[in-house]
């Protein structure tokens, strides 16, 4: 295996956390925002406010997104077994 062909596999591994973790992050993001904003509109200051909305969110968009998140790595996943079986 050539330099070269490591680097490929850990581009396509970065890209491939990226895409499987952003729906979560860009959800845990947009509840985290909208609750900041309810905190300094009401002057709530409850620290466990933020949490549990943020932590459901983020459950139900795993739930949501499972599907997608399964077949981004096992495309992945087949792709590194096929060099492995193709390089050895």
């Amino acid at each position: 295996m050539t330099g070269a062909e490591v680097l490929d596999i850990a581009r396509d591994g970065i890209w491939v956390l990226i895409m499987v973790s952003a729906p979560m992050m860009l959800v845990g993001l947009i509840v985290g925002v909208i609750i900041a904003l309810f905190q300094a509109l009401t002057q709530i200051q409850e620290q466990t406010l933020v949490f549990v909305p943020k932590i459901i969110a983020i459950f139900v968009t795993m739930l949501l997104t499972l599907p997608f998140l399964g077949a981004t790595m096992s495309g992945f996943m087949t792709r590194v077994m096929d060099m492995i079986v193709v390089g050895g």
